[in-house]
């Protein structure tokens, strides 16, 4: 099946955001092009590109796509009002969704497919937006030093036992962030602004790098212990990467009490699309099982839809109970859990 290179959209400036290239000749058996559909993504895998040609051969709905920061994209809405040529907001991290919720860009979405595919906890409570997939923030341990005792909740990190120990990324990070906007929910913001202060007391460094350079400071015995997303640490199963997987042991935290924090892709239509139809048509594909399986599997993550398995290398990790506290939720904390880091001096 030939690639679709996504079509540029019609009288846009693209120069905050790239331009696209025209569209290539269609396979002799795609469905003639008889509509389209423009999505605003912050979502930079290579692997979804498929999944816009899939659509196209399946209705004839042609893909237009403009990729960019989340933020840049739900800006770019706003100031371009009802004149947006934007249908379908698609973007990571619970807290951006909620950011495009309460910015007033995008519309509720009555569809009997979508409220039957994505659980409720995935999806927003006014139907405005669906996850797309999830990602589960795990801690890592050096093997070679053994599992830490008595670390088997994200609470635990910030018992002095494990002073010196600990490395992170900054606190900046929206996986952080959510994180932190999670234990608000659950355990109240004295006790997150306390976590947090306790953790920073741990570090072993100041926070730096990304989750693969703390996946590798781990591996190495730079520090003990990290927070770390499965896709990353899913990303060193192969061949060539293995002996550093191989050097981490893994914990899922909180198995016994509200489960291990996860956080999610997710996609909404924009309030003023000029192609809504396609667009829901569009985001219902999405939550089909084979389009399920591609986002998640491209990118090492868990598919959001009822019913499906990842089969990427995410599944060697284990299973867990995955926390079920509402997305909108995590999003709603979002500005308290950074008021919290900056207190705790989390840089």
């Amino acid at each position: 099946m030939k690639r679709i290179v996504i079509a540029a959209l019609t009288g846009l400036s693209l120069g905050l955001l790239g331009a696209c290239t025209q569209s290539e000749e269609q396979p002799a058996d795609a469905v003639p092009i008889t509509g389209e559909v423009n999505v605003y993504s912050s979502r930079h895998y290579d692997t979804d590109l498929a999944l816009y040609d899939d659509f196209t051969k399946q209705t004839g709905i042609k893909v237009n796509r403009i990729e960019a920061d989340a933020d840049a994209l739900i800006e770019r809405i706003r100031a371009e009002g009802e004149f947006s040529p934007a249908d379908l907001l698609i973007t990571t991290d619970a807290g951006r969704l909620w950011r495009a919720e309460e910015a007033g860009i995008l519309a509720p979405v009555d569809s009997l497919v979508l409220q039957q595919r994505i659980p409720a906890n995935l999806r927003d409570p006014g139907n405005r937006w669906f996850a797309l997939t999830t990602r589960a923030r795990i801690v890592i341990y050096n093997k070679a030093k053994g599992a830490p005792v008595g670390l088997a909740t994200y609470q635990d990190l910030a018992r002095p036992e494990f002073k010196g120990r600990i490395c992170m990324r900054s606190s900046s990070s929206v996986y952080n962030i959510a994180l932190l906007s999670s234990i608000i929910a659950h355990d109240g913001e004295a006790a997150a602004g306390a976590w947090a202060k306790g953790v920073v007391a741990n570090f072993q460094r100041p926070p730096q790098g990304n989750d693969v350079a703390n996946i590798e400071a781990v591996a190495a015995g730079a520090c003990d212990i990290s927070l770390v997303n499965t896709y990353y640490l899913a990303r060193f199963a192969t061949p060539e990467k293995r002996k550093v997987l191989d050097a981490v042991g893994i914990i899922f935290p909180n198995q016994a009490t509200t489960g291990t924090h996860v956080n999610m892709s997710g996609a909404g239509v924009v309030k003023t699309a000029p192609n809504r139809a396609n667009a829901v048509k569009f985001l219902e594909y999405l939550a089909s099982d084979s389009a399920q399986k591609y986002l998640a599997n491209g990118n090492n993550e868990y598919p959001a839809a009822r019913g499906v398995a990842p089969t990427s290398a995410v599944e060697a990790l284990g299973t867990f109970k995955a926390d079920t506290l509402g997305a909108a939720e995590i999003g709603r904390n979002e500005a308290k859990a950074t008021e919290l880091f900056n207190a705790a001096r989390w840089n």
